[in-house]
């Protein structure tokens, strides 16, 4: 009987310890294993990139040909809809702010009607935008100073060049390449 309370006892200590130790896990959520390993997040692109600079090639009474040589192939053409294409792009990448942009062309039979966009970014503030690559905090220094300089060796005597009027070739230290 002894035995038994003292086993039951065990088995309560052992299953509190556990619980005790597992509710540890149900602290604030993070994406970090053990605060060091985080998991891979897969960059996610899709669409057609419409920048400021293509936006601003686009004129009304342009062709679909036209717009589609500026624009490219548009994201969603429904047939439903013929003469409204829509240009949409998402872009999720790890270290930069998530993306979205909708660009929506309309048609008139064959000929551009319209073109309706939310503020479109430069091709340098796009790229500038996704640029993950973080910049040197110091910029090296290519300069010698004043001490550098004097302290580096004496510079040797230019070699003698060979006067005006001697032949080409007679200052040569090396063989010629082809044969007299």
């Amino acid at each position: 009987m002894f035995v038994m309370n003292r086993f039951r006892c065990c088995v309560a200590g052992a299953g509190a310890l556990a619980l005790a130790l597992l509710s540890g896990c149900a602290g604030p959520k993070t994406d970090a294993f053990l605060g060091r390993v985080t998991p891979y997040k897969v960059e996610v692109v899709q669409g057609n990139v419409v920048t400021r600079e293509q936006a601003a090639q686009i004129r009304s009474g342009m062709t679909r040909a036209q717009v589609r040589d500026v624009l490219g192939s548009p994201m969603v053409a429904d047939m439903f809809h013929a003469d409204r294409w829509d240009y949409v792009f998402t872009i999720r990448r790890a270290g930069t702010q998530p993306q979205q942009r909708n660009v929506v062309v309309r048609f008139e039979g064959d000929k551009l009607k319209s073109m309706d966009a939310q503020e479109l970014p430069g091709e340098r503030e796009f790229v500038a935008s996704i640029d993950t690559a973080k910049p040197p905090k110091t910029v090296p220094t290519l300069a010698l100073t004043p001490e550098q300089i004097k302290a580096l060796p004496a510079r040797p005597a230019p070699a003698t060049t060979p006067a005006p009027d001697a032949p080409l070739g007679a200052a040569r230290s090396y063989p010629p390449l082809e044969p007299r």
